[in-house]
């Protein structure tokens, strides 16, 4: 039994987005936002087309989208690929969902809470060690809280998951294992199989259930992430060789100039050392006639063998 990536953009709306998805797309819900915790119980599933009310405004796609027993819109984008303006793109669909709530002389009380709820691929935030990252909208300098929660971004994020199939203890847990590694399972783990809800998204994601076009659709974004991977590991080596061709051409600049600088400056200490020792002799040479060898060593420095020297020079 072979099963399909729920990552990839067709697998996701399949898995999570149809019409038979609701108690799935509940239960999933419930282990992201709130621990696992029973707090939604019913929603609707929406066309995720967000068309605009404002004739020029930009049209945009989600992967799935729902409004929740409490009034509250949930939007859901699984991301596999780093594409460049996505935190940008997240911020926006989160915004315009909010404000298309509202149609020509509707009250704002009537408006609802947004949350965007993204799951990546990659890390979005390497500097937070840390799975889940809630985001609201917070006063600059002293952090309180804007007083209406309208606006929620949650991203989770799948790299930092490394729990194996034997430590998976929430449902929280099973779901995001689902999500990393069903496309890797030949069979569906018992205390994962023991979840109703889980038990049906593998059953979404049997290979074997698909129609012809579905296995087309889903093996066409399949090799278009792999492409677009390859492209992004291609730009990066060349962007590592090219910075390490400028990096070591800057640091033999560079260093040709501190080689030249620490030349001066080893080359200035010598000359007034030489200069110093030279000075010595000149005054050990007058003291000779003088002096015996003890004395000139003590007053010039030099060691009785170079004052012996001089004499016998």
């Amino acid at each position: 039994m072979r099963f399909i990536n729920p990552k990839t953009d067709f697998a996701f709306k399949k898995i999570f987005g149809s019409e038979q998805s609701h108690d799935v797309l509940i239960s999933f819900l419930n282990a992201i936002l709130y621990k696992g915790e029973d707090k939604i119980r019913q929603l609707i599933i929406l066309n995720p087309y967000l068309a605009p009310r404002i004739r020029g405004v930009k049209d945009t796609y989600l992967d799935v989208k729902a409004t929740l027993d409490n009034e509250t819109t949930v939007i859901i984008e699984m991301q596999v690929l780093n594409v460049e303006g996505f935190e940008k793109r997240i911020l926006y669909n989160a915004a315009k969902t909010y404000s298309i709530q509202l149609g020509v002389g509707d009250d704002y009380t009537i408006l609802n809470p947004v949350i965007a709820l993204t799951i990546t691929d990659f890390e979005m935030f390497p500097e937070i060690n840390q799975l889940t990252s809630r985001f609201i909208l917070k006063e600059r300098d002293f952090l309180v809280n804007y007083p209406i929660y309208d606006l929620e971004l949650v991203f989770v994020e799948l790299p930092k998951f490394h729990k194996t199939i034997d430590d998976l203890e929430t449902l929280t847990d099973k779901w995001l294992y689902f999500l990393k590694h069903a496309r890797e399972l030949e069979i569906v783990p018992e205390s994962m199989n023991l979840v109703p809800e889980i038990k049906q998204a593998f059953e979404f994601a049997k290979q074997g259930n698909l129609t012809r076009e579905e296995l087309d659709e889903f093996e066409h974004q399949a090799i278009f992430i792999h492409d677009q991977r390859n492209i992004a590991i291609k730009s990066r080596k060349e962007g590592l060789k090219e910075g390490l061709k400028e990096g070591l051409k800057e640091g033999l600049k560079e260093g040709r100039k501190e080689g030249l600088e620490e030349g001066r400056k080893e080359g200035l200490e010598e000359g007034v050392e030489q200069g110093r020792r030279e000075a010595k002799l000149e005054m050990a040479k007058q003291f000779l006639a003088l002096l015996d060898d003890d004395a000139i060593s003590r007053a010039t420095g030099l060691s009785l063998q170079e004052i012996a020297n001089l004499r016998n020079s």
